[in-house]
């Protein structure tokens, strides 16, 4: 559904083409493919993608669809993506750009090996392109890669990562200006920490080992579905997705108050990747929920799995900063991580959304298996990646993987469950929330400014045990260190 300021740079387009007399239909969409263009450059996506519909309706070419095939690429559709790219090779089968459209979004689905049919469709027709070669290359690395994984792996001796680490050979360097933890994590120590990597330090390796191990041996005796009990006239806040905006975070905790007994935060998923600050980001959780465990809560998003911390930046920054062997027992922790949380009996927060069919109770959630990395379908994909949509009913999504569901589905679902209303993040919203389906479905998107691109506000949900109905506050961005986004994330991501 197109938003009103859409709708009136569509209108004005075509009181140009009106005005200027155009009459051929290749005229009219040469004019508006050089303003969805523009509107491209400037990232006003929706925009773009507005007008080369438009544009594609009068003459529909390769080019136009893998422009637009480029714009929900940049919008993370990229179930779509691939449809428009399927579209432009099939319309010109020797439009290279066809195959990057289709290669990106294979890749960003996690499927390697049709991207590298496609990166070496792109090597034939470019054999002199030096970028071409090295993505291919680096593609059917990975492709080799999992295949050598899946021909060692074996699950019933399968040795935790935990079990490899010996922090007491760890030992702490006499220039080490940073601070130490001796037992248990304190106010003391989280003060000192939030403040260390404002000053872009790390911490060292030995204590974020031994966060990192206590985090581990927590979390894995957490059930899938956690349930929380909030007291009458307690204060308990639900954020959405963070994506290692690090100095955004501290940015919440300055208008709503540090983490506490008495001020009980809930994150819902998506708290790395993207952001160039996304190690920060997770030590600061993860210290906050081993200080507060009844009080600091923490939901898995789609991006707390192995592709895509491959492929948006987490992987590569905690090698960074850390090691490969760091990186890897991320890769285990996040699998230990629940998939959604229940809140006095009545709101139902998961990072995604509803399912692709009708029955799922509560006790299949309890009951599902959430120790992998996601599956392609099923309700651990839905919780992690379906969408609201505003018309009734159901139909895939335009990410390629989970649903989108309507008004009729969340009621139903929530009646059937004795749910008052279903919080989900995943999805920029201008003003960093948005109500859906009558109240019964919220957004909350906590990285104002996305990728420093987007221009949005972030939001938070504020609620009391005694009165559910949410409060939004939004916020601004705020400023931090020249490090843009997207700086560790794979070569391969590029758009060409």
């Amino acid at each position: 559904m197109a938003s009103s300021h859409t709708e009136d740079v569509v209108a004005t387009v075509l009181e140009t083409i009106e005005e200027r007399g155009y009459d051929d239909a290749v005229h009219k969409a040469n004019l508006i493919k050089n303003e969805a263009n523009q509107f491209f450059k400037d990232q006003a996506y929706d925009v773009a993608i507005e007008l080369y519909t438009m544009a594609i309706e009068y003459n529909p070419t390769a080019m136009l669809y893998g422009n637009r095939s480029m714009a929900y690429l940049k919008k993370e559709l990229y179930g779509i993506a691939l449809e428009d790219a399927d579209q432009a090779i099939a319309l010109d089968p020797s439009y290279v750009k066809g195959f990057y459209r289709r290669a990106t979004a294979n890749m960003a689905l996690a499927r390697f090996k049709k991207a590298l049919a496609d990166y070496q469709a792109v090597v034939k027709a470019r054999p002199n392109d030096p970028d071409a070669k090295r993505k291919f290359e680096e593609c059917q690395k990975i492709v080799r890669r999992m295949a050598f994984e899946k021909a060692i792996s074996t699950d019933h001796d399968k040795k935790s990562i935990s079990e490899t680490i010996d922090i007491n050979a760890m030992a702490i360097e006499d220039n080490y200006d940073g601070p130490h933890l001796e037992g248990c994590v304190t106010e003391e120590f989280m003060s000192s920490l939030i403040a260390h990597f404002k000053s872009q330090k790390k911490l060292h390796r030995k204590y974020a080992f031994k966060m990192l191990l206590d985090f581990f041996n927590y979390m894995k005796e957490q059930p899938t579905m956690v349930e929380i009990t909030v007291p009458d006239n307690q204060k308990f806040t639900i954020c959405g997705d963070v994506h290692g905006q690090f100095y955004d975070l501290c940015n919440i905790f300055d208008i709503n108050g540090m983490p506490s007994e008495k001020n009980p935060y809930l994150f819902n998923g998506d708290f790395v990747d993207r952001g160039s600050f996304s190690v920060e980001t997770i030590f600061t959780m993860i210290g906050f929920k081993l200080l507060y465990p009844q009080h600091f809560y923490m939901s898995r998003g789609n991006h707390e799995s192995d592709v895509m911390n491959k492929m948006y930046g987490f992987e590569g920054e905690v090698r960074s900063k850390y090691s490969q062997q760091m990186s890897d027992f991320f890769t285990e922790i996040f699998c230990h991580l629940p998939l959604c949380h229940l809140i006095n009996h009545k709101i139902f927060v998961c990072h995604g959304g509803l399912f692709k069919e009708d029955g799922v109770t509560l006790d299949d959630i309890r009951k599902t298996r959430r120790v992998r990395q996601p599956p392609d379908e099923g309700i651990m994909c839905d919780l992690l990646w379906s969408d609201p949509q505003p018309i009734n009913g159901r139909c895939p999504s335009k990410r390629g993987v989970g649903c989108q569901f309507g008004p009729d589905v969340t009621a139903r679902w929530c009646k059937e469950n004795d749910i008052e209303y279903v919080v989900r993040s995943h999805e920029v919203k201008p003003e960093g929330y948005e109500e859906h389906h009558n109240g019964q479905c919220y957004t909350v998107f906590s990285a104002p400014n996305y990728c420093d691109q987007m221009g949005n506000k972030g939001a938070f949900i504020t609620i009391t045990g005694n009165n559910l109905k949410p409060r939004f506050t939004s916020f601004e961005s705020v400023p931090h260190p020249e490090l843009p986004p997207m700086v560790y994330a794979n070569a391969l991501f590029g758009f060409n």
